[in-house]
């Protein structure tokens, strides 16, 4: 299974407009032109996305390419590390606004696009912040998302979990009561 925003040749669209892609509709064609574009090729990009990871503790990460998706060497991780991963995206003011989108239109040269985000955690729980939702045939549903209550900022990992959505709504509310009441101690 692909997943992609389907950009035509000759099409243009901004690096932003590409993530957005990429955040809201798991776009793996804009993943790969955001690579082309920031480093010249896919490898070099890969390459830095690896240097990236060792800065900020992933330790237990391989990339082997930029979009995620299943092939003769896929990316591994652990939730753990893409903990890390989206605790350090969130600091990146751009990246919050795109991962908190729910819906955008983008207009291009050659079409208009309406991209909804698939994350459904940011209509069904009012504190959710963003993240990414993700699926292959080899890792199946995974879920990475964000959110913030009374200066709370709190980031929930799940790997194939059929109700993701909701177990991350739960695991918020259960560390929001904790952090809570430990700091009326």
């Amino acid at each position: 299974m692909t997943w992609g925003i389907y950009v035509s040749i000759g099409e243009e669209l901004t690096l932003e407009e590409l993530v957005y892609g990429l955040m809201l509709r798991s776009g793996n064609d804009a993943a790969l032109a955001i690579a082309t574009y920031v480093s010249g090729n896919v490898e070099d990009f890969v390459q830095k996305m690896n240097e990236k990871a060792k800065i900020i503790g992933m330790n237990h990460t391989t990339f082997n390419n930029p979009s995620g998706l299943d092939q003769e060497k896929g990316n591994y991780s652990t939730a753990y590390d893409m903990a890390l991963l989206m605790s350090t995206a969130m600091q990146n003011e751009i990246f919050r606004k795109i991962t908190k989108t729910k819906k955008i239109i983008v207009k291009t040269n050659l079409k208009t696009y309406e991209w909804q985000n698939k994350n459904k955690l940011l209509n069904m729980y009012k504190y959710a912040t963003g993240g990414k939702t993700g699926y292959t045939q080899i890792a199946k549903r995974t879920l990475v998302t964000t959110a913030s209550k009374n200066n709370v900022n709190l980031v929930a990992v799940t790997l194939v979990d059929g109700d993701d959505f909701n177990d991350h709504k739960n695991l918020f509310e259960e560390a929001i009561i904790y952090f809570n009441a430990k700091n009326k101690m």
